[in-house]
């Protein structure tokens, strides 16, 4: 069963103008999505820059305010600060940011930065809390020296375990991860996502891992949202969405994975070329006239895919899926 869902979940901006400085128009940031999170799993969600999918994970923890539409965690509505206090949901979900050194305090010594959420929900005495943030920082790999350093003595992989150890000091049940490796080189992006793997099968953790890398989400997620201009164009298992992409933006996404088998370069060109003419010949089957994303259509117990009708499906399996 899942813990925490979201229904027709949206998130509008005014855009405000004139003389008198009136809402002239709205962004429409996140646009009516629904998505389901169950104990212990992974889900990937993916979009280019300005899709919303941080907007969501910011709605999620509390850090943006929904426009309409529901976020329900163990059934219960948790839209409301005093909603989420109450239920103790401040604890149960936290948050792993993209640029984890302006997330840091730079004035404040490591020991102080895992503490601070023990501080705000556990009473613990000044040696419990000492032994509570040496074994946090045992867990990601990092010396118990580290205690009284400062954010900018280490490099951004550490900061990053760093900030890791501080998510999982309350024993959350869901961690929104924020595109938490981007900002690294490859071999330290291994590194973290491996202790994200190793923590997730020691706390059994549940992960929202908000990313635009599709290699990265596909070693990561069991299940995986695709996001464009504010909806969910498709939604399926890591093999649904790797093995029978459905939607143009998905094939889109996927041809644009780099590859390093330069021998056939040429090949993946022709591929890139094709699923482009596909995205131009075809989006009317996929977008209204005025661009915006169908609703989801199932097409398998674990595929769902925004297109048109059905016709429109049978359209795409006989032509370009």
């Amino acid at each position: 069963m899942s813990f925490l869902e979201i229904k027709d979940l949206k998130v509008h901006y005014p855009i405000r103008g004139g003389f008198f400085h009136t809402i002239q128009d709205y962004t429409y940031a996140v646009d009516g999505v629904d998505l389901s999170i169950d104990e212990g799993k992974t889900y990937g969600l993916i979009g280019e820059s300005g899709s919303g999918k941080t907007t969501i994970g910011k709605t999620i923890v509390g850090l943006e305010k929904p426009t309409s539409g529901k976020i329900l965690y163990n059934g219960q509505t948790v839209n409301s600060k005093r909603a989420r206090k109450k239920l103790g949901y401040n604890k149960e979900v936290q948050m792993i940011f993209q640029d984890v050194f302006s997330s840091l305090d730079p004035r404040k010594k490591v020991i102080d930065i895992i503490a601070e959420p023990l501080r705000n929900y556990e009473n613990l005495t000044k040696e419990e809390e000492r032994k509570k943030v040496l074994e946090l920082l045992n867990i990601v790999g990092m010396p118990g020296d580290s205690l009284y350093k400062y954010p900018h003595e280490f490099s951004g992989g550490q900061r990053q375990r760093i900030g890791i150890a501080r998510a999982i000091a309350l024993n959350p049940k869901l961690i929104v991860a924020d595109e938490p490796v981007s900002a690294l080189d490859l071999s330290v992006q291994a590194q973290v996502l491996n202790y994200l793997k190793k923590i997730q099968k020691e706390f059994n953790l549940s992960y929202l891992f908000i990313s635009h890398d599709l290699g990265v989400v596909k070693h990561m997620c069991d299940y995986i949202y695709i996001m464009h201009r504010g909806r969910f164009v498709e939604a399926g298992t890591r093999e649904d969405i790797y093995n029978n992409p459905i939607h143009i933006y998905t094939r889109r996404l996927i041809a644009a994975i780099p590859e390093i088998d330069v021998k056939n370069k040429e090949k993946y060109y022709m591929i890139r070329k094709k699923v482009e003419e596909e995205y131009n010949n075809y989006s009317s089957l996929f977008y209204d006239e005025d661009g915006k994303v169908f609703d989801l259509i199932q097409i398998s117990d674990t595929h769902y895919v925004a297109i048109k009708d059905k016709e429109a499906l049978k359209n795409v399996e006989n032509n370009i899926a």
